[in-house]
């Protein structure tokens, strides 16, 4: 009798296949605390995730020291239950440490954080520079003296073509798909889709409308935002499979890639 596929488009959840894909909070806890212990020469405790979606990362920073704390904010009340349920659920106790809130990050009354971040591209919602500067202004009134905001950002001619990207995983494959980009006002329009060995296709999963910002563009409103200074940290090469390896060092000066991801990392 042939074996059921582990996922088909009926069966699956796409919030557990996003956390599969996309993510890698083990990563971005260690970055987080690197780059951070480099600067203040201590451990940070306190994280604000913004645009969190499931609030996996908070669930990964609680769990990563005893004392720490992080609180996750985004609009998309579904989400948010969903990782109340399978993220805070997971931690016990810990759960008393975390929290995901349905909350404007342009509005937060949170308590000072010492790390607020913004991944996967998701501050590109702000399409207008008066916005983006808007929510820079807020995110640094946020953090504590000693803090740091980071986001991440991609570039290079791929980030301006029509094209998918497929990769394989345990039982689906995962589609990254650029449907639309404006080059007059570079509004980028994306989606991510997910096929199953059985033939069937979860369409449009998730779905993105933003602007390509400029590492350059990022950088010159974070500085009329107030923060003192902002610095990239490049990913490497995997010189054997020629992509990204992981590893971000911080530098001033690169070659261009066809597409390639960065952090960014500014100071209050």
């Amino acid at each position: 009798m042939p074996r059921r596929p582990k996922y088909t488009a009926k069966t699956a959840d796409r919030h557990a296949l996003y956390e599969m894909s996309v993510q890698a909070p083990e990563n971005e806890v260690h970055f987080l605390d690197r780059v951070f212990r480099k600067t203040y020469r201590r451990r940070p405790l306190s994280l604000r995730e913004d645009f969190c979606g499931t609030g996996l990362l908070c669930r990964h920073w609680v769990e990563s020291h005893k004392k720490r704390t992080a609180v996750g904010l985004d609009l998309d009340p579904e989400v948010i239950e969903w990782g109340r349920r399978n993220n805070l659920g997971q931690l016990g106790k810990a759960q008393e440490r975390a929290r995901l809130l349905r909350e404007d990050v342009l509005e937060a009354k949170e308590p000072l954080s010492e790390i607020i971040c913004a991944f996967n591209f998701s501050y590109w919602v702000f399409k207008e520079r008066s916005q983006l500067l808007r929510y820079f202004e807020s995110a640094r009134a946020a953090l504590a003296r000693e803090g740091m905001f980071v986001c991440d950002l991609l570039g290079g001619p791929d980030a301006q073509c029509l094209l998918e990207e497929r990769k394989s995983m345990p039982g689906f494959k995962y589609v990254w798909d650029q449907e639309e980009f404006n080059p007059i006002d570079h509004s980028l329009k994306c989606a991510i889709h997910f096929d199953f060995p059985d033939g069937s296709r979860v369409r449009r999963a998730f779905t993105y409308d933003w602007r390509l910002w400029s590492a350059a563009e990022i950088r010159d409103c974070l500085a009329d935002a107030g923060f003192s200074k902002s610095e990239i940290y490049w990913e490497g090469t995997d010189k054997r499979t020629m992509s990204g390896n992981g590893i971000f060092t911080r530098r001033s000066k690169v070659q261009n890639e066809q597409a390639w991801v960065a952090y960014l990392v500014a100071l209050p």
